[in-house]
């Protein structure tokens, strides 16, 4: 019965066929093969075939015998590791010193009989099941299941035999394989997840009751229509019992529960949901291909905007340029002063009512004067004649048009963009620090891909989620509500397209920061070889080459936000406010009261 499994029984006529198999498909030495196959061949069509479906009662025989002989070998050499030293020298085979083994001789190997012990010696498990031999070689302590398949049913195990308890029988259940006008027929269950805006349970109106699909809205349930609408076929929407998108589940009946479980165990026949493409679940369902791609992203609470203080004006240049322009301004001003001493040509003779005197214009008062009026872009009533000192103020002139005009430009952006400061940029940036704690959904992609990567940061960010197991939530609106009420304590590492949807929800407090972490994709999940694969697959290439999946993304996305942005024209109208340049107000109001002060103290000095 091996070489028949899962294949409708029609072609025998309307009989029941009952058999034998030695293939143990549900052993873990069986599914860690699959794997194996799995990753190790890219073809995709070996990939398919890698199943219980498809590896013969030869196959795996082979396959075991392989491994008995490299066990029985691996166990000689590990308690014997020079055994064979003697028999194989410079590219020659010897048997008890002789070179070449003939075959046709009466003389055996020399190590044959302790090979024969080990081989004897064996207990492993393989493909199909324990591997153990008598004292005559033969094999002993094996089971051999009990089959048996109906018209259009897949092959099921209705008992088992063993040595040592003969024929057991099994309770049994039988899935048929559907034929083509079976489908067209067929009410398909369609299982998925509350999440919004995936799918979301649809309020009612007043005295109107809602029933069957009409009870959901969403992403997904309008996708499950367009897809039912083009393959012509009638489906039922069910939630998932556990409320989980899959992950491996020791304690369930097929090792994964949440939607995957569901599909293995065929109680649902596809999942549309916002569920990840993954190689993990790649391994024990089907996906089409992906409907959505996205990636991981770092949702953090919207810091609160800092609008500009009254000195905002200054924010342009660093404390350290401006003091450097300061002790630049009283540099230039005592070289001005000091060049102007020594230069012959900056002293000139005037006459007075008591003689002849010497004078220079520039004063230590007036060089400052004159320094101050450059930077303030404004003329001056004294200048240099000396070439020494049009040297000073031609470098001065140039080093304040730099300085001035690079401050302009910064300055508009400085008054009229109301700064947010983020505590954390990127992912690099959380993993390296402690006081802002993360965390992703339990059972989830997310968390696989945390737990499985070997890049540096990401590996980091994972040891210390796990130390800190109440980082993890177990749905995503109790990630994003703890996002909310963390006052920027907590980040929440989440798929990009939930991020950008709950962005743009009431009250418009959350915002994603840095790039995806990878990328990746979600997809409609079916079991191994359903038959709807290959129409499900056609069908979600259609809509994205129609551009259906990109309207309802943006429909259920952005048409819908609740959230006001300023477009750019708006925003580059924005007009200052007094907050803006009050601090100009302050200088302007103390330079005046310094100049009544001033004026007061020379009218009583003089």
């Amino acid at each position: 019965m091996d070489e028949y499994r899962n294949s409708p029984a029609l072609e025998f006529g309307a009989v029941n066929i009952t058999g034998f198999r030695i293939l143990q498909t549900n052993g873990a030495e069986f599914k860690q093969f699959v794997n194996s196959w799995r990753k190790t061949d890219s073809r995709r069509t070996v990939t398919n075939e890698a199943s219980s479906d498809h590896i013969s009662a030869d196959a795996a025989l082979m396959y075991d015998g392989t491994k008995v002989i490299l066990d029985a070998f691996n166990r000689l050499l590990n308690k014997e590791p020079n055994v064979f030293t003697n028999n194989f020298r410079r590219g020659e085979v010897y048997n008890s010193g002789v070179k070449g083994i003939d075959c046709r001789s009466a003389n055996f190997f020399e190590h044959g009989q302790r090979i024969n012990s080990y081989l004897k010696s064996t207990n492993i498990r393989g493909l199909t099941g324990n591997i153990a031999f008598d004292e005559f070689g033969f094999r002993k302590n094996f089971t051999i299941d009990i089959v048996k398949m109906t018209i259009n049913s897949e092959m099921t195990k209705i008992g088992q035999w063993t040595e040592n308890e003969g024929i057991t029988l099994v309770p049994a259940k039988f899935y048929r394989i559907p034929s083509e006008s079976q489908i067209l027929n067929k009410t398909f269950t369609v299982t998925s997840i509350l999440e919004e805006p995936y799918l979301m349970e649809r309020k009612a109106e007043k005295g109107i009751d809602l029933d069957g699909n009409d009870r959901f809205e969403g992403y997904c349930k309008e996708l499950a229509d367009l897809i039912a609408k083009r393959l012509q076929l009638n489906y039922e929407l069910k939630l998932v019992n556990d409320s989980k998108y899959g992950g491996m589940d020791a304690n369930s009946e097929s090792g994964w529960n949440g939607m995957v479980g569901e599909l293995i165990r065929k109680e649902a026949d596809m999942a549309i949901a916002p569920l990840t493409i993954t190689s993990a679940r790649e391994r024990v369902i089907d996906f089409t291909k992906p409907f959505m791609s996205l990636g991981i992203s770092i949702m953090i609470k919207k810091p609160v905007k800092k609008n500009p203080g009254i000195f905002s004006f200054m924010n342009p240049l660093s404390r350290e340029i401006w003091l450097c322009i300061i002790l630049s301004y009283i540099g230039v001003s005592v070289v001005m002063f000091i060049v102007s001493r020594f230069s012959p040509h900056e002293w000139r003779y005037e006459e007075t009512l008591t003689g002849p005197s010497i004078t220079n214009d520039f004063s230590l008062s007036n060089s400052l004067w004159f320094s101050l009026g450059a930077i303030m872009q404004q003329s001056c009533d004294v200048c240099p004649r000396s070439v020494s000192g049009r040297i000073v103020g031609g470098v001065w002139w140039f080093f304040t048009l730099i300085v001035i005009s690079s401050y302009t430009a910064n300055l508009a952006a400085f008054l009229t963009v109301e700064r947010m400061v983020t505590p954390i940029n990127s992912a690099d940036d959380l993993s390296k620090q402690t006081e802002v704690e993360y965390g992703v959904l339990r059972d989830s992609s997310t968390q696989e891909f945390f737990k499985r990567s070997k890049i540096a940061v990401y590996a980091r960010m994972w040891e210390f989620m796990s130390s800190r197991p109440h980082v993890f939530v177990n749905s995503y609106p109790e990630g994003i509500e703890r996002v909310r009420e963390s006052k920027g304590k907590y980040a929440f590492l989440i798929e990009s397209t939930q991020n950008d949807y709950v962005n743009e929800r009431l009250p418009c407090d959350t915002m994603k920061v840095g790039r995806s972490l990878d990328a990746k994709g979600y997809g409609i999940g079916t079991p191994l070889q359903s038959p709807l694969r290959v129409d499900l697959n056609l069908a979600v290439l259609h809509l994205k080459e129609n551009g259906d999946l990109t309207k309802l993304e943006n429909k259920w996305w952005y048409d819908r936000s609740e959230c006001k942005t300023k477009d750019s024209k708006e925003s580059s109208q924005s007009e200052l406010t007094l907050s803006n340049v009050a601090g100009c107000f302050y200088i302007l109001i103390g330079g005046l009261v310094l100049a009544m002060i001033v004026a007061l103290l020379e009218f009583s000095w003089k």
